[in-house]
């Protein structure tokens, strides 16, 4: 059984980074709906600078995906939250060492600021893996 198929209309620009403009799922399977994740390890430390916050949500992420029984290639929308547009050329590097050729849904938001001042970066991700 395929656990996904992307979409990718040639109606439709194609997409203009790592992600695709939809994923279909298929069959029954468990889905996993992921809280942001942040940039703070598990003793509760931030790490400093967005590259360092990036790269520790999305290791938690990933962490949260293989607690449940799950993979990266397993998601199939991501949401990622950053407050300065000018990281957006760091994030591509950062998001591409975590997805490899997985290739979710994917939003991106630039937001004047997250729940704490010292947060940067936040990701929440869909999985879904077929029974």
């Amino acid at each position: 059984m395929t656990r996904s198929q992307c979409i990718a209309p040639d109606t439709v620009a194609p997409p203009a980074g790592l992600y695709s403009h939809a994923v279909l799922t298929h069959g029954t399977g468990r889905w996993l709906h992921i809280a942001g994740q942040i940039g703070t390890d598990r003793a509760g430390q931030l790490a400093q600078g967005f590259e360092a916050q990036a790269h520790q949500a999305w290791t938690n992420l990933v962490g949260v995906l293989q607690a449940a029984g799950m993979e990266v290639s397993d998601l199939v929308k991501v949401t990622t939250y950053l407050t300065d547009a000018t990281d957006l050329p760091k994030l591509g590097a950062v998001r591409a060492g975590y997805l490899g050729s997985a290739r979710p849904a994917s939003t991106l938001v630039v937001a004047a600021a997250l729940a704490h001042p010292d947060w940067c970066f936040e990701v929440e991700a869909i999985a879904f893996r077929p029974d």
